[in-house]
């Protein structure tokens, strides 16, 4: 895994510092409601700020540091123990370590794997990504599912003494700090996070080809793209052209795709202006689209309905999404903030004809997935890329492509002959297992 250089994450500067040898420094996690948790530095010695969240995924962790989604988050990991297995040229999702801050109870004392290539701790310092340990991770979860995701700090050696006096700064001084951070709602991060030149992902052997002979061809808008994304699409012989978050309409069908894809990315999408004017473009064009996470949510907006943000979010791989036309249940990757507003179980009208919602969570019943009945375009808020698995939605890449072989049709249910998933009406009421 290759350190990129650091940047700033939020308004806080950049003070951070590698950790020197010898026994980690205190630290000291502050959260806006002015609760504290103390442990000890982890990676980099500063400060950071960023939101606080939890993720309940119990492997993965190299892929959720990677994930550009989480830019701008101080992410907690319900997992006791993180680390075993070091770090890997092979797992990164991006080019870089993208969270804020990183929170753990137990970090390995010594990773545990052929193919570890160096320690997690080693590689966040080398990052310069402020972490901490030793927190009582259970009760932060607990208190996060009571109140809510929120801004937080972590501050550990000299960012925790005054640097005239050397004074040790309480944790309610520390506070004033946190609460200058900038808040989720209203962020527009895709552009802090995205590609900054377009580049090409050539199909893996014989190419497939659209209803008019040339080799299909995606152009995927990079709102935060996972690496395995455009490597689904490549596998299946298409060739994706990933732009920025930036690429005008006009950027778009100059390349003259068979379709288009929407990548899942941090903010709130709300802000996402320039990005959801684009959609409505290809929408227009009846241009076959699919998107993931950030995806769905702009697909929702571009259909003129509304989107608003949980209460701390679905993060982890551990999430059951039900499809609503087969009663089907997939066990899905989830990393989000935001949510569609839409009505399950009944279709609705929108600039573009009908549309419905496809999957909903079993758990506290967001919208998971949108579908229009009168045009080719589909899009889930989970991710049927995740690389650290599960893998039970990765059928849905299949089903772009045969979307985009016969344009005129409309997103198709699952092909029957696929594996069978567990089937079941029940729900629950909370909005996720921590």
């Amino acid at each position: 895994m290759t350190a990129a250089g650091p940047t700033v994450d939020g308004a806080e500067p950049a003070t951070r510092t590698t950790a020197a040898a010898g026994p980690p420094p205190e630290a000291v996690l502050v959260l806006e409601d002015g609760r504290s948790f103390r442990g000890r530095a982890y990676g980099a010695t500063g400060s950071t700020v960023g939101e606080a969240v939890f993720c309940t995924a119990m492997t993965g962790y190299q892929e959720t540091l990677t994930d550009p989604s989480y830019h701008r988050q101080v992410v907690v990991m319900t997992a006791p123990h993180v680390g075993n297995t070091g770090v890997n040229d092979e797992d990164g999702e991006s080019r870089r370590i993208w969270v804020s801050g990183f929170v753990v109870r137990d970090p390995a004392r010594r990773a545990s794997s052929w193919r570890s290539r160096g320690d997690l701790g080693d590689e966040l310092a080398a990052q310069d990504v402020v972490g901490i340990s030793g927190v009582d991770t259970r009760a932060l979860t607990r208190h996060l599912r009571e109140r809510g995701a929120m801004r937080a700090g972590v501050f550990s050696g000299e960012a925790l003494r005054e640097p005239a006096s050397g004074r040790r700064l309480e944790p309610s001084e520390l506070l004033v700090r946190v609460l200058d951070a900038p808040v989720m709602r209203g962020a527009d991060l895709a552009g802090e996070v995205t590609t900054p030149e377009p580049y090409v992902v050539e199909a893996v052997g014989e190419p497939r080809r659209g209803t008019d002979g040339r080799p299909m061809t995606v152009v995927a808008l990079d709102l935060g793209i996972k690496s395995r994304t455009p490597w689904h699409l490549a596998r299946r012989g298409v060739r994706v052209h990933v732009l920025p978050s930036s690429a005008s309409t006009q950027d778009v069908l100059d390349l003259q795709p068979h379709g288009v894809f929407y990548s899942n990315g941090p903010g709130d999408p709300a802000a996402a202006e320039h990005e959801v004017a684009v959609l409505r473009d290809v929408l227009d064009r009846r241009l076959p689209f699919f998107g993931i996470c950030y995806g769905n949510q702009l697909l929702g907006r571009a259909l003129g309905l509304g989107t608003y943000k949980l209460v701390y979010g679905h993060r982890g791989v551990n999430q059951p999404v039900i499809d609503d036309a087969t009663g089907s249940v997939e066990i899905t990757a989830h990393n989000h903030g935001f949510a569609v507003d839409a009505p399950i179980g009944e279709p609705f009208d929108t600039p573009y004809g009908a549309a419905e919602v496809s999957h909903w969570c079993l758990n506290d019943r967001v919208v998971e997935g949108l579908r229009l009945l009168d045009a080719p375009a589909f899009s889930v808020q989970y991710h049927p890329e995740a690389a650290a698995g599960p893998h039970d939605a990765g059928y849905l890449f299949d089903r772009f492509c045969d979307l985009m072989a016969q344009p005129s049709r409309t997103p198709d249910l699952p092909d029957p002959g696929a594996p069978a998933r567990v089937a079941t009406s029940s729900t629950a009421s909370t909005e996720e297992s921590a």
